[in-house]
C-alpha cells in the first residue's frame, strides 16, 4: 500500500460562453496528491489516501470517486468544513492555470494531533505534495508525519509549487529545505525550479538535493522530457513525447505516479534499491513516466491512464 497525504479538491473548468451573463462550468476531482494515488490505483497498485473529507456535496462526490477507483479512505478524517475548489483557466497551448477557492476547506484543516501514530506494516511509502505542505494546519502535520516515517518508509515529495495559494515563495523554499533531507525521491517540475531558484541550471538542483538528503531527484520539463540523478552518481535525460495535447492537468502527477509505480514493480522502491540501480534502469523509469504522462496529456484534466492504457498486463 502506497499512502498520498494532503490535497483534495475539485477542478472547475469554465465553458467558453460568448454571453458574459452566462458561465458554464465542468467539474472534476483533482488535487495533486489526490491524483498521484488515483495513478496507482489506477496502475494496480494498492493506494491509499490521508486528508479531510468534507460532507458537502463535493465532498461525498469525492468519497465516490475514491470508492470507484478503490482509493482507500481509512486514514481519511470527516469534517463540514467545505471542499477546495479550483478554477481551472486553460491558454491555447492547454497548459493550465488556476483560481483557488480554499480558505479554511477540508484539505487545510489537518492538526498535527490527527496524525495516525503508527502505520499497518503493508505501507510501502507515502507521498507529499503541493500547498498542503505549506498551508496551516496540514503543514505542521504532514511535516510531523514525514519526519516520524523517515527513515522507515519511502518518502516521496513534490513542492508542486502553487504561489496563487500561497505567494511567499521564501516559506516554499523554507519547506523544502525541510522535507528534502526527510525524503527518498524528490520530483519537481521546470516550472517549479523557475518559481524557487531562477536563473539556477537544473543539474546544480539536483545535486543539492542529493546532497541535502534525497536518494533520487528528477525534474520533469514538459514537452522536452525529464531528468533524473541518483545519490549513487547516475544521470539521465529522457526525451518527451509528441502527443496531441488537450491540457496538461495532472500530467506531473501522473509522472510521480508512473515513477512509483515502476520503482515498485522493479523492486527499487527503497534507498538500497535506489543505491544499486543501474543507467539502463534509470533510463527505464523515466521513460515509462514519460510515456504514462503522455496519456493524460491526450485527455481532458487529470484523467489518469490504467495498465491497459500503457500496454500492461494486469497484476
Amino acid at each position: 500500500m502506497y499512502l498520498s497525504c494532503g490535497d483534495s479538491l475539485f477542478d472547475v473548468f469554465a465553458d467558453p460562453e460568448t454571453d458574459v451573463a452566462t458561465i458554464g462550468l465542468k467539474g472534476r476531482v483533482g488535487g495533486s496528491p489526490l491524483n498521484v494515488a488515483l495513478g496507482l490505483a489506477r496502475l494496480g497498485h494498492r493506494s491509499s489516501f490521508f486528508t479531510k473529507l468534507s460532507s458537502d456535496i463535493f465532498g461525498k462526490r469525492l468519497t465516490g470517486f475514491m470508492d470507484r477507483e478503490a482509493i482507500g479512505r481509512e486514514f481519511a478524517i470527516p469534517t463540514d468544513r467545505h471542499t477546495t475548489l479550483a478554477i481551472v483557466s486553460l491558454s491555447e497551448a492547454g497548459s493550465a492555470s488556476y483560481d483557488f477557492y480554499i480558505e479554511g476547506t477540508a484539505d487545510r484543516s489537518i492538526e498535527p494531533e490527527e496524525v495516525p501514530a503508527s502505520f499497518p506494516n503493508e505501507l510501502l511509502g507515502i507521498h507529499l505534495a503541493s500547498y498542503s505542505t505549506v498551508t496551516e494546519p496540514t503543514a505542521s502535520a504532514l511535516a510531523k508525519l514525514a519526519k516520524q516515517e523517515s527513515g522507515r518508509r519511502f518518502i516521496s515529495y513534490d513542492p508542486n509549487i502553487r504561489a496563487s495559494i500561497e505567494p511567499d515563495l521564501d516559506l516554499w523554499r523554507a519547506k523544502v529545505r525541510e522535507l528534502v533531507p526527510l525524503s527518498t525521491l524528490v520530483k519537481a517540475s521546470e516550472e517549479d525550479l523557475e518559481q524557487l531558484y531562477p536563473g539556477r541550471a537544473i543539474d546544480t538542483v539536483l545535486s543539492d538535493w542529493l546532497d541535502l538528503g534525497a536518494e533520487a531527484a528528477v525534474v520533469t520539463r514538459g514537452e522536452h522530457g525529464a531528468v533524473a540523478a541518483l545519490k549513487n552518481g547516475l544521470r539521465a535525460e529522457a526525451e518527451g513525447l509528441p502527443v496531441a495535447v488537450i491540457d496538461t492537468v495532472g500530467a506531473g502527477d501522473t509522472f510521480q505516479a508512473a515513477l512509483i509505480a515502476w520503482l515498485i514493480e522493479n523492486g527499487r522502491l527503497s534507498r538500497d534499491g535506489l543505491q544499486t540501480a543501474g543507467a539502463a534502469e534509470l533510463n527505464a523509469l523515466l521513460a515509462f513516466a514519460i510515456r504514462a504522462a503522455a496519456v493524460t496529456c491526450s485527455r481532458l484534466g487529470a484523467d489518469l491512464p490504467r495498465r491497459a492504457d500503457l500496454g500492461l498486463a494486469v497484476l
